[in-house]
């Protein structure tokens, strides 16, 4: 693949992580959006669905992250490198969806900040943003 051709993918992949955000109402099953546009630290957790909520967050957590590694791949096109990014993303989401599980059975105001944040890992490509750069500077070191 020449250069152009990958970096107009790049772009089209970037691009679809934004519209996957952009028509997230459209989209995903998530009341949660409206809460945590509002002062949500002062108002009660909104009403919802538990098995539609996970469903549609685990459908978009997937959905960024097959993006991502498309991203990673078109990136570095090492093996390594994917197969690496696939056990941060099946570690990370284990791990983020028992936390987001026990946040939206057990609403309470004072772990609103932290569900809050958990939840932005799950419905945001932030690991592309944490991993893209770490393997980028790692490439470097090899080469120096």
């Amino acid at each position: 693949m020449n250069r152009l051709a990958k970096y107009i993918l790049i772009v089209v992949l970037f691009g679809v992580l934004i519209l996957i955000r952009a028509f997230e109402e459209q989209l995903f099953y998530d009341p949660y959006l409206v809460f945590f546009q509002n002062d949500y630290l002062h108002i009660d957790s909104p009403r919802r669905e538990v098995a539609k909520l996970l469903a549609f967050t685990t459908l978009r957590y997937w959905l960024n992250a097959v993006i991502s590694l498309g991203i990673l791949y078109l990136f570095f096109k090492d093996k390594s490198i994917i197969k690496f990014s696939i056990l941060v993303y099946v570690f990370a989401f284990i791990i983020l969806s028992l936390v987001y599980l026990y946040f939206v059975v057990n609403p309470k105001q004072e772990d609103y900040y932290m569900f809050f944040n958990v939840r932005r890992f799950l419905i945001h490509p932030v690991i592309l943003l944490l991993l893209l750069p770490a393997f980028y500077y790692h490439k470097l070191k090899l080469k120096s």
